[in-house]
């Protein structure tokens, strides 16, 4: 049975060799790493590219521990508790108007009591990998959600359906009625209530993680050198500011680390570098903007 101990140090091992190939992807940009300490507890690595492909991308490692907030126990229906939380978290915002964004989190949440008696009053797992393009390419849609899709079937063919619905619910906008993007999988509470043990829910995030580069790679291969103009910039600065108010309105990481006293330039480093809002901003009719925001809904049956 994993240890909080392998998981945390499974995650770290995941960082470095998700460094290692968004790095041979960029051909240039190199990431920066900055290590810190929780006041609470524990601590993480933040690491930043700024490249040729990559014009912000972070792949940040954490394991903090200490007390459980009180808002945050009765969030989850805990009593008071001491916690442990590990996980990689990454966005990757392309220079290209026509790479996509994607976001990653996988992620290990225990709750202890007290030193006396520190076995696990409940764990869990999370995560998952969601894609947002500026412009949709249904093609594009097809292979990231087969590649989502694979992954889950290998670990139980209930997978998918359930946790692609989950991203469409989770990744979206409601002030704005539409989806931040395709969509992809996002999972919570994988637990042994659910019928997994650790090894298992353990097992299956660490496919999830192994994922993340070889499709992200595959699709910022195929689009970075595609040409694009101002108006296409544009509509890119345009959905940049999409993706900032749904982390900033609507994202439960964003508020979960915050609340914890988290670190302000990890939780925060999964904003764009610019982005643009215009008023009452509508694209030329049977313009590929138009297009896109068609596809920004719910429920796309992508495989």
């Amino acid at each position: 049975m994993p240890t909080k101990e392998t998981i945390s140090n499974w995650f770290q091992d995941l960082q470095d060799a998700i460094c290692r190939e968004l790095e041979a992807l960029d051909g240039q940009g190199t990431f920066r790493e900055d290590a810190w300490q929780r006041e609470g507890g524990g601590g993480g690595r933040s690491r930043v590219i700024e490249g040729r492909i990559i014009e912000k991308g972070g792949v940040n490692f954490s394991a903090v521990h200490g007390r459980l907030p009180e808002k945050i126990a009765q969030a989850l229906g805990l009593p008071a508790s001491d916690f442990f939380a590990t996980g990689v978290s990454i966005v990757l915002h392309p220079v290209s108007p026509m790479v996509p964004i994607i976001h990653m989190n996988v992620r290990y949440f225990e709750v202890t009591g007290t030193e006396e008696d520190n076995r696990p009053k409940t764990w869990w797992f999370g995560g998952g990998i969601d894609l947002t393009p500026h412009y949709v390419v249904p093609e594009d849609a097809r292979f990231f959600h087969q590649q989502m899709k694979a992954v889950c079937d290998r670990h139980d063919p209930a997978f998918y359906p359930e946790f692609k619905r989950w991203a469409d619910d989770y990744f979206f906008l409601k002030h704005r009625s539409e989806t931040r993007g395709i969509g992809g999988i996002f999972f919570d509470h994988l637990n042994d209530k659910r019928g997994l043990d650790r090894e298992a829910a353990f097992a299956f995030v660490q496919d999830v993680g192994r994922a993340f580069a070889p499709t992200y790679v595959e699709l910022a291969r195929k689009n970075a050198a595609l040409p694009f103009g101002e108006a296409e910039k544009t509509w890119q600065s345009i959905r940049r500011g999409r993706y900032v108010e749904f982390n900033l309105l609507w994202d439960k990481g964003t508020k979960f680390g915050l609340d914890t006293d988290g670190r302000t330039e990890s939780i925060l480093m999964s904003m764009p570098p610019m982005a643009e809002w215009f008023y009452n901003h509508r694209p030329l009719p049977g313009s590929r903007e138009a297009e896109t925001l068609q596809w920004l809904k719910k429920g796309i049956d992508w495989v």
